[in-house]
């Protein structure tokens, strides 16, 4: 068997857990008459492993509790064992994979037997039409295989000398959270480095593929592409652009990677049929903060309710916005000649500031959708005594957001005065220069003041 027995899910809501079961044994049915034939892949059932792994509105500890109520179900409906791994496991000795695993299919009927190894849910007996499911909550798993010109046994020693168990606890690899065998395609003539990467933010495909071309060129063994097993997320192949290219352009970068680690050497690599976020929708019939166009989000912030308010403001105007211009400014220094010295410390600060970005624009909707429960959470009758409490709290809304709008305003003269004083320097008429300065600080200094009297004015009402 190969990596087709394992049955990811991505938790999307309205999909219930009832379709998860269904979908699971219609799985693990389809692949049950190929339990006793070894393959390459390791494996101990029917429906080897189930993951939960949180892609779009979804948190790692509603995979967990996803991935409990699936083993259960699962276990009840079919009456098969089911041991939980990763996120999800109940005791260390089963976060990891490989040690549920230990043994595979062959070992399960003595493995059941002991106590230690009795499934979290379901019978402690052996099922041969099944053999049993993991199931848990994990990071975004990435199967990637590099394709040689070598040897099954060559292909193997690269990827015991990469891969982060290597050859044992006295002889580590070199890459952190990620697996690997070597094995060869006979249908394709060649050999593979296959290789899973549990956390693409620690190691991402880019360095994977680097250090394997390093090693076979060490062997004198020609590289001829690679192949992404599934779907990607988008931002383990803009991390890849990041370190390959300096394209803006999301398209044009995409193609390099593609191009760069020859994701299509095998079979057509089509991004919006890969990339996972293309494919799972977006929460609920309404457009995300951050995806509306910009006069829309103007809109919704000058309507008359308190969500979007001050916090999305700032999340979105000035947090974000400083990751993305330190983004920028470090992209604008990477590969210049000039500034050649700095090429590496550039590549280890871009990607950070392009992972900030990403989370901290999240927050814009996280804070509308945060406030809008506590809103609902501190929901009052009418026509009591307490609804004298209401106006309090209204008050201090307010007062929040005109604390930010009056930064904010400030922050957009700060802005505008540096442009100002970056075009000067192209301006030849020095008495034009000195008296552009001078109205420009005068209108520098003036905000500031007025900033400051906004703040001080709403720190002494809540007094």
């Amino acid at each position: 068997m190969g990596a087709l027995d394992v049955c990811p899910f991505i938790p999307v809501r309205g999909v219930t857990m009832d379709e998860c079961v269904l979908c699971a044994q219609a799985f693990g049915q389809r692949l049950a008459e190929e339990l006793g034939v070894p393959g390459e892949h390791p494996r101990m059932g029917a429906l080897d492993v189930c993951p939960f792994i949180p892609v779009r509105g979804v948190t790692m500890d509603e995979c967990v509790l996803c991935a409990q109520a699936f083993g259960q179900r699962l276990a009840e409906e079919l009456g098969v064992p089911v041991y939980l791994y990763g996120e999800a496991a109940r005791m260390t000795s089963r976060q990891s994979l490989p040690a549920i695993r230990a043994g595979e299919y062959e070992a399960l009927p003595e493995k059941l037997k002991q106590a230690e190894w009795a499934p979290d849910f379901g019978p402690s007996s052996f099922i041969p039409s099944w053999g049993a499911t993991a199931t848990g909550a994990r990071k975004f798993l990435l199967a990637f295989n590099i394709n040689l010109l070598s040897t099954k046994e060559q292909a193997h020693r690269i990827a015991l000398n990469l891969r982060e168990q290597g050859r044992g606890k006295d002889q580590p690899g070199r890459l952190s959270k990620v697996q690997g065998i070597g094995w060869y395609l006979d249908e394709k003539n060649l050999a593979q480095v296959s290789m899973n990467l549990l956390d693409f933010e620690v190691t991402g495909l880019h360095t994977v593929y680097e250090e394997t071309c390093r090693e076979a060129q060490e062997l004198s063994l020609p590289v001829v592409g690679s192949q992404l097993v599934g779907l990607v997320p988008l931002k383990a192949l803009l991390d890849a652009a990041t370190f390959y290219c300096e394209q803006e352009n999301l398209h044009q970068a995409l193609f390099q990677v593609v191009n760069r680690l020859g994701l299509d050497s095998l079979s057509p690599f089509n991004p919006k049929e890969r990339i996972i976020e293309y494919l799972v929708p977006q929460d609920g019939p309404e457009q995300s903060l951050v995806d509306q166009p910009l006069r829309a989000f103007i809109r919704a912030v000058g309507a008359r309710s308190a969500a979007p308010g001050g916090g999305s403001v700032a999340a979105a105007t000035r947090s974000p916005q400083g990751a993305a211009l330190a983004s920028m400014a470090g992209l604008m220094t990477y590969g210049r000649r000039q500034f050649e010295h700095l090429d590496m410390t550039m590549r280890r600060l871009i990607p950070p500031f392009r992972a900030a970005v990403a989370e901290l624009t999240a927050m814009v909707d996280a804070d509308a959708r945060a406030f809008e429960a506590y809103l609902k959470a501190t929901k009052l009758p009418k026509n009591t005594p307490e609804d004298k409490d209401r106006n309090p709290r209204c008050s201090q809304k307010c007062m929040h957001a005109l604390s930010v709008a009056a930064k904010a305003l400030e922050t957009g003269v700060f802005g505008a005065y540096f442009n100002v004083l970056i075009n000067l320097k192209d301006v030849t008429d020095d008495a034009f220069k000195d008296q552009v300065r001078r109205r420009i600080s005068s209108l520098l200094q003036d905000a500031q003041t007025q900033a400051a009297l906004v703040l001080d004015g709403l720190e002494a009402r809540q007094e």
